[in-house]
């Protein structure tokens, strides 16, 4: 089992820049892919960002490309999204994710979420 935790949502201004944090339990999370998800009020849940277990391979979502980074630190379980210039779009619950399903493509580990709004 992986237990998630995430961190550093708040409110911002729009063009402000805002660092979640996603701290994970067990001995296995750099085996992990991981990823961000997000959910606004009254719409699914859409994919954000995610990277292999190491890091050196990383894909976004294109509503968040060249303004976000995805990065990992497996020495201290935890997985980052930075997040510049942010806009009021950007407004959501977000979510950290582990273990990749390679045959559904599915995560398997979903944290709580924490709120980001972002003000205009």
């Amino acid at each position: 089992q992986v237990q998630l935790v995430e961190s550093g949502g708040g409110l911002v201004q729009a063009g402000g820049s805002l660092r979640l944090s996603c701290a994970a339990s067990g001995r296995t999370f750099s085996s992990y892919h991981m990823g961000w998800f997000r959910q606004a009020p009254g719409k699914e849940r859409e994919f954000v960002a995610a990277l292999n277990w190491s890091g050196s391979n990383t894909i976004y979502s294109d509503s968040v490309k060249g303004r976000f980074t995805i990065s990992r630190d497996n020495a201290k379980n935890t997985v980052y999204l930075q997040m510049n210039s942010l806009k009021p779009e950007d407004t959501a619950v977000y979510y950290c994710a582990a273990d990749l399903d390679p045959h559904t493509n599915e995560f398997n580990y979903w944290g709580q979420g924490t709120q980001v709004t972002v003000s205009s």
